[in-house]
C-alpha cells in the first residue's frame, strides 16, 4: 500500500498554501515533515487526510483515486499538537471509542486498548477521567487512540510540542518503536531538525508551501540539494558567505583571500558562490591546519549548559556558532572563528547544491 500525491495544491483565499507537489509514501514508514511554522505542513496533512479538497492533482490511496472521498472513509488517525480527548470518558473508554465506532467486539477492544495502554505506559490510569492526567499522560491517550484504529495512515501534528523536554524526549524515543509493527504509513510535522534526526525514516523538507527535498533522513541532513534545504535542516539555521575562485585562491565578500587547498573548495571550478556550514562547525580555535579563519564582532552569547551558542556580525551577515563549555566572551568585541574546509557546503548563485561537505560525500 501506498500514498502518492499527484501535482496536488491548495488555494485558500487567494493565497498559495500548497505549490503542485508530487510525493510518494509507502506502508510501515515514518516520514516527518520538516519546516518551519506556516511553510505548509499543516495544509498538506490536510490533503493527506481528506479534509481539505487540492485545487489541482490527485490523492492515490492503495491505487485508488481517493481525492474526492470523505475523511471518514479513509482509515485515517490524525493526532494533534492539542490534547483532544472525551473529558467525560474514561482513558479506557477515549482509547476504545475508533473501534466501537467500526463495531468491534467486546473482546477485540478490550485487547487492544490493554495493549496500547501497555505501550503507552497509561494501564495504571485507565478508570480515571483525561483531566486528571497531566498534559503528557493526556496526550499518551490521543496516541493510543490513533494507534488502536488501526489506520492505513497516521498523520502527527507536532503532537509533542506543548510537553515538557522531558516528556518529549520519552515520547521521541518511543513513536517510532510503538508504530513500528503497525505498517501503516506515519506522517509526523515538525518545526525541530533534531526530533527529525531522532525519529529517523524519510524527512520532506518545506519551504513556504514547497517541498524542497525528500529521501531518507540522513541523506537529506548530510547531503541537501540546495541552500533551502540545508537552512531548514538546520538549528540554528545555516551559516552563509559569498566568495569567488580563481585558481586556487578563495575571495571572500570581506576582501579575505585564502588558498582552496582541501574539502569541497579543492575541486571546484572558477566563478561566484555561496559557502555553506553549520554553526557547530565554527570553533574558537585552529583546530584543523587547513582551516579558514575569520573575524566578527560578538553581538551575543547564549550559555545553554554545557555548549554556548555565539552570534556574530561579519560584514553585515549574522552567524551564529555553537562551541562547547561555558564561555566568558565580552560582546561587542571583535572574536575570530576558524571553519574546517571540510564541513562547508558550495553552492551556486540560485542555491543548487554544486559540493556536499566533503565529510558528508563521504558518509
Amino acid at each position: 500500500m501506498s500514498l502518492i500525491l499527484e501535482g496536488v495544491s491548495k488555494v485558500m483565499n487567494g493565497q498559495t498554501h500548497i505549490y503542485p507537489t508530487d510525493l510518494e509514501l509507502q506502508s510501515g514508514t515514518m516520514n516527518v515533515l520538516l519546516g518551519p511554522t506556516s511553510s505548509g505542513k499543516t495544509s498538506l496533512m490536510r490533503l493527506m487526510a481528506g479534509l481539505d479538497v487540492p485545487n489541482t492533482g490527485k490523492v492515490i490511496w492503495g491505487g485508488k483515486d481517493v481525492t474526492g472521498m470523505r475523511v471518514q472513509d479513509r482509515g485515517v488517525a490524525m493526532v494533534y499538537q492539542q490534547f483532544i480527548n472525551y473529558p467525560s470518558m474514561t482513558v479506557y473508554e477515549n482509547i476504545a471509542s475508533p473501534m466501537r465506532l467500526l463495531k468491534r467486539s467486546a473482546d477485540q477492544i478490550d485487547a487492544a486498548v490493554k495493549k496500547a495502554a501497555d505501550l503507552m505506559k497509561l494501564t495504571p490510569f485507565l478508570d480515571r477521567k483525561p483531566l486528571a492526567l497531566s498534559g503528557g499522560q493526556q496526550q499518551r491517550c490521543a496516541l493510543a487512540r490513533a494507534l488502536v484504529k488501526d489506520a492505513g495512515l497516521v498523520l502527527l501534528d507536532e503532537p509533542l510540542a506543548n510537553l515538557d523536554y522531558k516528556l518529549r524526549e520519552e515520547l521521541r524515543a518511543e513513536i517510532p518503536k510503538i508504530f513500528e509493527e503497525a505498517g501503516s504509513i506515519f506522517v509526523y510535522a515538525t518545526t525541530e531538525p533534531e526530533e527529525s534526526l531522532l525519529l529517523g525514516g524519510n524527512t520532506a523538507t518545506i519551504w513556504e508551501g514547497r517541498i524542497t527535498q525528500f529521501d531518507k533522513t540522513p541523506i537529506v541532513y548530510r547531503q541537501p540539494v540546495n541552500a533551502t534545504t540545508a537552512r531548514v535542516f538546520s538549528d540554528p539555521p545555516m551559516n552563509f558567505l559569498k566568495f569567488e575562485k580563481a585558481g586556487n585562491q578563495l575571495r571572500f565578500g570581506d576582501g579575505q583571500v585564502s588558498s582552496a587547498t582541501s574539502g569541497a573548495f579543492a575541486g571546484l571550478g572558477d566563478g561566484s558562490f555561496v559557502a555553506g556550514f553549520r554553526p557547530n562547525h565554527l570553533k574558537l580555535n585552529k583546530e584543523a591546519p587547513d582551516a579558514l579563519e575569520f573575524t566578527g564582532k560578538l553581538t551575543v552569547t547564549e550559555i545553554t549548559g554545557s555548549e554556548t551558542f555565539i552570534h556574530l556580525r561579519h560584514h553585515g551577515e549574522n552567524w551564529v556558532g555553537l562551541v562547547h563549555g561555558v564561555k566568558n566572551l565580552k560582546i561587542g568585541a571583535p572574536l575570530s572563528v576558524y571553519l574546517d574546509q571540510a564541513h562547508v557546503y558550495i553552492f551556486a548563485q540560485d542555491g543548487t547544491t554544486v559540493a556536499p561537505a566533503s565529510y558528508a560525500a563521504a558518509a
